[in-house]
């Protein structure tokens, strides 16, 4: 089997665009929230990411306020395990879950992969340790297992510098072969996290709100900029983005509304 990365929407959420950039023209987006699978040939099955939780969310007032803020669009169907099935994939076959950071949209079907060994950063631990309203964290998300005895913290120490088409990432190889390597792609949250899939393809989680928003990202307005765990690297962020695009690698972005499910095509 050649190597596969499949695109699942898990919920979405909406925004008034130009109440986030300066300059950007003012309407109402959909923003759906990706979820990424990657099959090899060596039978890992890799999960970027686990979309919204369905159901009802047991988070107090702290997801109040986030839903107020950026309300959820979820039905049952949006469940990840259940668009993992309707692929013909069983969740309980998923060996890694790699989480780009731990806001709501990213985090909500971790609960679905008791058996994967999660790939975490040594910021998302941190967040952990002692979440605050403003780094978007909701504990009630998370079941009392997680992240598992198996669970895999890069520290500082394990990404090393390599260079993808003469653009410069800190990477960490996580199959020592070249095929998945996690990306530190600061700014967004502490400990963002992005993945090169096949030297082809960057999942770029929310290092920016969309493919087409790379640029604008140096523009944040006031309130956008205030919640993001670093504003001046999250800029820096995009200005790599942007290099590795010009570059020939496709950026995919988690919220990027795409039409095609395989990407590795």
């Amino acid at each position: 089997m050649t190597a596969r990365l499949r695109h699942f929407v898990c919920g979405s959420t909406s925004h008034d665009v130009g109440a986030m950039f300066y300059g950007a023209s003012h309407g109402v987006r959909e923003f759906p929230s990706g979820v990424f699978l990657y099959d090899d040939a060596y039978g890992r099955r890799v999960l970027f990411d686990t979309g919204y939780a369905t159901g009802e969310w047991h988070t107090g007032w702290r997801g109040a306020v986030y839903r107020r803020l950026l309300p959820p669009t979820v039905d049952d169907a949006d469940d990840v395990g259940a668009r993992l099935r309707a692929d013909g994939v069983d969740p309980a076959s998923v060996t890694h879950v790699v989480l780009s950071h731990l806001h709501p949209d990213h985090v909500g079907g971790v609960r679905r992969f008791p058996r994967a060994t999660f790939v975490l950063s040594a910021g998302h631990v941190r967040t952990l340790a002692a979440p605050r309203l403003r780094t978007g964290v909701l504990p009630g998300l998370f079941p009392e297992w997680f992240p598992g005895t198996d669970g895999v913290v890069l520290d500082a120490d394990a990404f090393s510098t390599v260079e993808i088409r003469g653009v410069a990432l800190r990477a960490h190889d996580l199959f020592g072969d070249g095929s998945y390597l996690v990306v530190d792609l600061p700014g967004h949250a502490d400990g963002h996290l992005g993945a090169l899939i096949e030297h082809r393809v960057l999942l770029a989680g929310d290092a920016a709100w969309g493919r087409d928003l790379v640029e604008a990202s140096a523009g944040l307005k006031t309130l956008p900029r205030l919640v993001q765990h670093d504003a001046d690297r999250y800029a820096a962020t995009a200005r790599v983005l942007g290099d590795l695009a010009s570059a020939g690698i496709r950026i995919v972005c988690s919220h990027d509304p795409l039409g095609a499910k395989e990407l590795l095509d």
